[in-house]
């Protein structure tokens, strides 16, 4: 890759204009990191686009003398995907920061990708509008983000994750050509789907400067219960079987007693009641149009719970006590990190193995002298786990980590479950790529990126090695 010189510095000046063009190294340490790890990359230069025609501009500059690029939205990733690990040109979507339309006869919204989620979703509900998904970062992470990383959040075990919600994106390719990857409808067999292709795709394959999604009507009301167990492994298992009771509720988030411990401390929270025997919370919460439907709803749940020897059931009874359960479960990653969990692990299986797959990482955890807290999705099988090892705090090649964590995605996989749910796999989960594909598998996703990015310069070796 070739290094930026003082003269296409000068070029990268006229393309967006001298005052969006940085160098210096506050802007080093801000853009060279993420939430990944403490890993810091400088990159040669930052700059901050607001229009579509500006990054083709600088995708054909950078393509013609090999220059990699790394784009960014608001840097709260986990695995390295906005690090520029290679130098070179970060693209900050900071400016791409509109609402364009909200289409109320279609239920549609037209957004750029530097809009924090949290404000869409309450921009949109002003109408009565909803768009679900909603990361634990949702307060400070950009959709664009969301979109290159597939991202869910407590309501996906209802409502889905982003790709349901994806109809259209413009998207500057590798090469500096601007393309719409479909049409505004809900159905299209029209072709290959590039749409869903370039959701999930961790920037790889274009850089998103316009997004088309669907919503929907706004539920009317919401329940929400906290389900005390002296077993974590009960918790867990009591998860199935709701859903086996023919429930699906909006949210179902699991805390195990560490979690909840160092995330009320966090938030300066009595909410939740910590008593001597407490393993684990199960979060759970219904939303709909008919609040009779609800109560029967959570009449069914607490039914099924008494098989799984559940404690005495906490339900919410107004908005601020419900907010201030989802805040306790929105900082337990940030909790956990000062506490000196650092590596964090986004794994999925199906949910009825949720058990398995607790019971496999505490004997793994006890096995190699870690300690591990765990939180996340139970109700779509997505956990959350925390390592603490007492002398290493990052993964990212680390022999001894990396071992580990091999152990823990073999037993993932043979749960039937795979290695990420939400966060992706960027820069520091790709060495376990082949553990959950074969070498032909592997040929074809790097044929796909060869096809979008010949020079492989648009973040470049992250989900594969950079050739």
């Amino acid at each position: 890759m070739q290094q930026i010189t003082t003269e296409l510095l000068e070029q990268i000046k006229s393309i967006v204009g001298a005052e969006y063009v940085f160098t210096d190294e506050e802007s080093f340490e801000k853009y060279g990191r993420d939430e990944t790890e403490r890993l810091h990359y400088n990159p040669a230069v930052v700059v901050k686009p607001n229009k579509p025609e500006e990054i083709a501009a600088l995708m054909q500059l950078a393509n013609k003398h090999l220059i990699p690029v790394t784009p960014r939205g608001a840097g709260t990733g986990l695995t390295g995907g906005a690090l520029p690990h290679l130098g070179g040109l970060v693209i900050a979507m900071e400016r791409f920061n509109h609402i364009l339309e909200i289409d109320e006869r279609n239920l549609q919204v037209t957004t750029e990708p530097g809009v924090i989620t949290e404000v869409l979703q309450n921009t949109v509900k002003e109408k009565g509008l909803f768009y679900p998904p909603d990361p634990a970062s949702k307060g400070s992470c950009f959709i664009g983000g969301n979109i290159s990383e597939n991202s869910g959040g407590p309501k996906a075990v209802k409502y889905g994750v982003v790709k349901d919600y994806v109809l259209n994106l413009e998207i500057v390719l590798p090469t500096g050509e601007i393309i719409w990857t479909g049409s505004n409808v809900l159905k299209n067999a029209t072709g290959y789907n590039l749409t869903q292709l370039i959701v999930g795709s961790e920037g790889t394959l274009g850089i998103v400067t316009k997004i088309v999604l669907r919503l929907i009507p706004h539920p009317k009301f919401d329940l929400l219960m906290l389900a005390p167990f002296d077993s974590l492994e009960k918790a867990s298992e009591a998860v199935s079987a709701i859903f086996r009771a023919g429930i699906t509720p909006s949210a179902m988030e699991l805390m195990e007693i560490e979690s909840i411990k160092l995330a009320s401390k966090l938030c300066e929270s009595t909410a939740i009641t910590i008593t001597d025997n407490l393993a684990a919370h199960l979060i759970i919460e219904v939303d709909g149009n008919d609040k009779d439907v609800l109560m029967k709803d959570m009449e069914a749940i607490a039914e099924v719970l008494t098989n799984f020897e559940v404690g005495e059931l906490y339900f919410a009874d107004d908005a601020q006590q419900k907010t201030e359960l989802w805040k306790i479960r929105r900082k337990a990653n940030e909790a956990s990190v000062a506490a000196g969990y650092t590596i964090e692990e986004d794994t999925v299986v199906p949910r009825a193995e949720l058990p398995k797959l607790i019971k496999g990482v505490k004997a793994l955890a006890l096995e190699n002298g870690f300690k591990v807290v765990s939180y996340g999705h139970a109700g779509d099988g997505n956990l959350h786990i925390r390592i603490n090892h007492p002398l290493y705090k990052k993964s990212y090649e680390n022999e001894v980590i990396q071992g580990i964590l091999f152990k823990i995605f073999e037993l993932v996989k043979s749960l039937g479950g795979t290695i990420s749910g939400e966060h992706g796999i960027g820069l520091i989960q790709k060495s376990f790529m082949p553990v959950m594909f074969d070498p032909i598998t592997m040929e074809l996703m790097k044929g796909i990126k060869k096809v979008f990015d010949p020079n492989h310069i648009l973040n470049a070796g992250k989900i594969f090695d950079a050739e």
